[in-house]
Parts: structure tokens; sequence; C-alpha cells
């Protein structure tokens, strides 16, 4: 073997050590990537609750009342002399009469009707009447709701179980208490996820995705709709570290 050829097998060896060497360096910098970035793969998703009671702060009711007569022109007169004094009342309550307001009378017609069934009633003309409290005086209304049916003596025949009559109670400060819920749904979700990284031997990281949810307002229970529950949930996924 010459010279030359000893050269040339001593230079290939060596170039195939280095691109071993080359190998193995790049190789263990890829595992070790590899491991990284299964690191950051590695989350938890947890859900925090932030649950308040607020009081109403909105308050509408409509009040319906109905009369009957044969005479149509007497008929008018009853419901308006009858909506003067439900009127009158409120605002003897405290209520601001920029805050009432009183509906066109549905008047009905029994000779008229398509359909019998109407032979025993000895009025032929019945009416509908609403009265409507807006106002955010919401104790002040509901105050004035104790005292209604003492208006029952003055003849006014007041419609009871009406599904439109019945009182509603709003709550508009959803984005005052808003920023104060999140960041109560959002300690409690860390802290269930650091509970939960420390039982699994590990670190909690950053927040990977957070959704805030969407919040829901409701009537703390039936007997007292203007107490509301708000609620939101908020979802976060963490990176988990050991």
């Amino acid at each position: 073997m010459t010279q030359w050829n000893r050269n040339n097998i001593a230079a290939a060896a060596l170039l195939g050590i280095g691109v071993l060497l080359g190998l193995a360096v790049l190789g263990g910098f890829t595992v070790k990537a590899v491991e990284r970035f299964k690191g950051y793969e590695r989350t938890v998703t947890v859900k925090g609750l932030a649950e308040r009671e607020f009081p109403a702060d909105i308050a509408i009711w409509p009040i319906q009342f109905t009369a009957a007569d044969n005479d149509l022109a007497a008929l008018y007169q009853t419901i308006a002399s009858s909506s003067e004094k439900i009127q009158k009342f409120l605002q003897q309550q405290g209520i601001d009469a920029a805050a009432i307001s009183v509906s066109m009378p549905s008047i009905t017609d029994k000779s008229a009707q398509q359909y019998g069934g109407n032979e025993n009633s000895p009025y032929r003309y019945t009416a509908l009447q609403t009265v409507t409290v807006y106002s955010d005086k919401v104790a002040t209304v509901r105050e004035a709701m104790n005292g209604l049916a003492n208006l029952g003596r003055d003849g006014i025949v007041f419609s009871q179980g009406n599904y439109q009559a019945q009182p509603e109670y709003i709550f508009t400060r959803l984005n005052e208490v808003k920023p104060l819920m999140v960041e109560e749904a959002t300690k409690q979700a860390r802290s269930v996820a650091e509970k939960f990284a420390e039982d699994s031997g590990s670190r909690l990281g950053k927040i990977r995705r957070a959704s805030q949810g969407q919040f829901t307002i409701g009537d703390r229970d039936k007997n007292n709709p203007h107490i509301k529950k708000v609620r939101v949930v908020s979802t976060i996924e963490y990176y988990l570290a050991d």
C-alpha cells in the first residue's frame, strides 16, 4: 500500500469519526430539545367558579285590572277612573310619575265574537287595562305591591295569576362587577392547578390558554326574584414543569 493510499484511508477514518461525533452531539441536542418540548406540552386544565348575589336595580311591575259593562262609554269612564286611582296610589307610595305608563285598554265585545259560550255573561263589553311601573327604586316598588290590594275596596278588580302581569327584576350593573368576579374565578382556578401540580410532583408554569366563560344572571330562588345570583366559570390551561 502506497503512502498516498494510507493517507487517504486515514483522512477517511478521521472524517468518519468527525461525522459520528457530530451526529452524537446533534443527537444529544435533539433529545434535550424533544424533552424540553414534551415538558412544555405537559398541561393541566382547570375551572374556577365565581358566584355572588346582588340586589336587582330595576323593577318592572305591570298592574292589570279588568272592568265590564253593557255601555261602552261607561266602560271607558270606569277604566279611566281606575287608572287614575292606581297612578295616584303609586305616587303616594313614592314612585315618580315618570316611572308610570298606561297602555291602551283591550276591549272585548262578546256579542261580536264568532263563537258562542257567552250566553251566561251579564255584560256585553269587557276591558283589560295595564298600568306599568318601570323604576330603579326597587325597594319602594316592592313596598307599594303590599298595599295595592287596598284599592280593591274602591271596586278595582285586579287580574290575578296572569303571567304577563308578573313583576320582573333586572340587574344592569354586570360591567361593574365583571373584573372582580373574573379575578376571583382565576384565583380559584390557579389554586386548583397548584394543588394538582403539587400532588403530581410538578411545578405550575405559565398559562397556555384561558377562557373567561359566559356570565349568567338568575333569580336566587322563586321567592326572591329581586335578588340576583351572578355566576361565571373560567377555564384555564397551565403548563406543568418538573
